[in-house]
């Protein structure tokens, strides 16, 4: 299976699609947000990029669920798992690409996971604590359970992190069982981009999407009776878009703690992908400034000559 990794504004999108429709293969989507309908252009899903050369380059995992629906981490390794087997039973490629590089990791490393009921007392003991408080929490219970699970890209709020202590509690308690991800053959692309050029994608990306309508896309979310916490739980842009529509921040404070979050997320996206590495998984960096036909060519070239077992398995 061919991956594609890469920090947001990358342009990762682009380049699985361009690969897929070169090898005859279609994409999985492996980003933890633009599975929600409606949640268009703040997760940036870009759905024009699944067109090259005229021709609509099908892609799975998007627009799966409602917004409101808490999608995890165990929903997507099933519903990973589902699309991956009809691909297979059909002979087109797979080519596996996002941002998200837990759920990326979690399927190439075979991370055996289980569905993780609400603990209605711990929530309730934790409400009053800080997102700081909770994050220390966090780390001692992943340092307990010898575990890399949710990183900062994951709690970027105090209702993800408290939800992160539930899974990890549940967790250090109970016996793995759940989704058993097989062993998927896998040469794995990353998108190396400079910093500068990532910061001044991200800032004009940014003035694009809210020229495209972001602000009334919250607007619209809210107005259908989404609650307001419930896309302040999505972060990023549905957390500081849903405040400045709701009155909690003015458009200029909105603009900046949004754009300082965006860069914060893309710094700790590629600091996922290194540890990655460290955890076994070998990853071939491609020049992002390249063209894009060039790039493409580096990965159907890696693609060949790897023998797709460049990844280390989970022990569990």
């Amino acid at each position: 299976m061919i991956t594609i990794i890469g920090p947001t504004a990358s342009g990762k999108t682009s380049l699985a699609a361009a690969v897929a429709h070169a090898i005859g293969g279609e994409v999985i989507s492996a980003d933890s947000r633009q599975v929600y309908r409606r949640m268009d252009i703040g997760t940036g899903k870009d759905l024009c990029d699944y067109v090259v050369d005229g021709d609509r380059v099908p892609c799975h995992l998007i627009d799966i669920v409602e917004p409101g629906t808490r999608y995890n981490l165990f929903m997507y390794q099933h519903d990973f798992l589902k699309v991956y087997s009809e691909l297979r039973s059909r002979g087109v490629q797979a080519v596996l690409c996002g941002g998200s590089g837990l759920y990326v990791e979690s399927i190439l490393r075979g991370y055996q996971l289980k569905p993780v009921p609400e603990n209605p007392r711990l929530r309730s003991s934790l409400e009053h604590f800080s997102l700081e408080e909770l994050t220390r929490m966090l780390e001692r219970l992943k340092q307990q359970n010898g575990t890399v699970m949710h990183n900062t890209t994951d709690v970027d709020s105090v209702q993800r992190a408290i939800r992160a202590i539930e899974i990890e509690s549940y967790n250090g308690a109970h016996a793995a069982e759940g989704a058993r991800i097989p062993e998927i053959p896998a040469v794995v692309i990353g998108i190396d981009i400079d910093r500068e050029t990532r910061r001044s994608r991200i800032t004009h990306r940014l003035d694009a999407r809210l020229e495209e309508g972001m602000v009334d896309e919250v607007r619209s979310l809210l107005d259908s009776g989404i609650p307001a916490e419930d896309l302040i739980y999505y972060g990023l842009e549905y957390r500081y878009v849903t405040e400045y529509v709701t009155g909690l921040l003015s458009h200029e404070e909105m603009h900046r703690q949004l754009e300082t979050a965006i860069h914060q997320f893309a710094k700790r996206q590629m600091t996922w992908f290194r540890g990655m590495e460290k955890r076994g998984v070998r990853i071939h960096w491609v020049d992002g400034l390249l063209p894009l036909e060039e790039k493409v060519e580096a990965v159907l070239r890696l693609s060949s000559q790897s023998d797709g077992r460049s990844v280390t398995r989970a022990v569990h």
